[in-house]
């Protein structure tokens, strides 16, 4: 059923633009946001007073602490920590995702299993096992037969504190990062990859070339998401006395009582670095889903065009 035009109805469209002029606009009430506003900034208010009236803060004494020797070494403990945990734990956790899709079910079943272990375990008791290995295995060895002994080591000297937190987080870790590349596999049609099977591409080749390159646009949220996550993590590995951020700033206060202003030096570097980790995983994603941005219906081309058509008509 059409819309009857106001002259169809008796109505000149002078008198109809007169109505509308006299018509009274009155704009929304929000009231609800306006009291969650008010409650917001009153709240901000008083967090921002307590922190810079309480003396008990000493922000004279964390601001010292900030650029301290021992801090600045933890700190970059911690994120080397991160980065060789986060590569390894890529690494190991696409091998688990790939064997997860594979079809094989003995592959399946493993991957399975992996990820039901290390993603049910917390991950503190993965490390400190790992960290107390050697009550289980006193010497590791490598023999091989008509060669004898290549190498023998004591676990308490390759089982470093330090190696026992990669190992324990990494192998902890690719358990999350198999979850996610999985999802990301599975994201991608699987019609493309029959077309390239049918088209004789190997499947080592289909994975590197179509299914895994597809699949990033949806790995690398959750991705950074889990590095994120992991850095914060690796505060655990105090339990096993690596030199990590946390681990300094304990030494420092047990020493000096100073417990708030460290706390607030370590919270401060977690901060920034999350900061930063959160910019760069905005960018990583603007890169990998550029093919989303759709282009703007009317370009300057096509508004020129339109412009030089009409001088033409006229």
């Amino acid at each position: 059923m059409g819309v009857a035009h106001p002259t169809e109805i008796g109505v000149e469209p002078a008198g109809v633009a007169a109505a509308v002029s006299r018509l009274t606009v009155v704009p929304q009430r929000r009231y609800g946001i306006w009291v969650g506003t008010a409650l917001a900034l009153l709240l901000a208010f008083v967090i921002i007073r307590a922190f810079a009236s309480n003396p008990a803060f000493a922000w004279g004494t964390a601001a010292g602490y900030l650029f301290h020797p021992s801090i600045m070494r933890g700190l970059g403990n911690t994120l080397m920590l991160t980065v060789i945990i986060m590569v390894l734990a890529i690494v190991v956790g696409t091998v688990i995702a790939i064997m997860r899709v594979s079809p094989s079910q003995v592959l399946r079943g493993f991957a399975g299993v992996y990820v039901w272990f290390f993603r049910g375990v917390p991950a503190l008791i993965q490390l400190i096992f790992w960290f107390n290995l050697s009550l289980l295995v006193r010497e590791i060895s490598l023999t091989l037969p008509f060669l004898g002994t290549l190498f023998a080591v004591r676990t308490n000297d390759f089982m470093t504190p330090f190696f026992s937190a990669v190992v324990a987080l990494s192998l902890c870790e690719a358990g999350y990062m198999a979850e996610i590349i999985r999802a990301g596999i599975k994201s991608v049609p699987s019609g493309q990859s029959e077309a390239a099977s049918a088209l004789g591409m190997p499947y080592r080749m289909i994975l590197k070339r179509i299914t895994l390159p597809q699949a990033m646009r949806f790995v690398l949220p959750p991705t950074g998401n889990e590095a994120i996550n992991l850095l914060k993590m690796t505060s655990l590995v105090t339990f096993i006395a690596v030199d990590d951020l946390f681990y300094t700033a304990q030494s420092i206060y047990a020493r000096t009582f100073e417990t708030i202003p460290l706390l607030i030096v370590v919270a401060f570097w977690y901060l920034a670095v999350v900061s930063i980790m959160s910019v760069g995983q905005h960018f990583l994603e603007r890169h990998f889903g550029r093919s989303d941005t759709r282009r703007e219906p009317l370009t300057m081309r096509a508004l020129r065009n339109a412009v030089s058509l009409r001088g033409v008509a006229r």
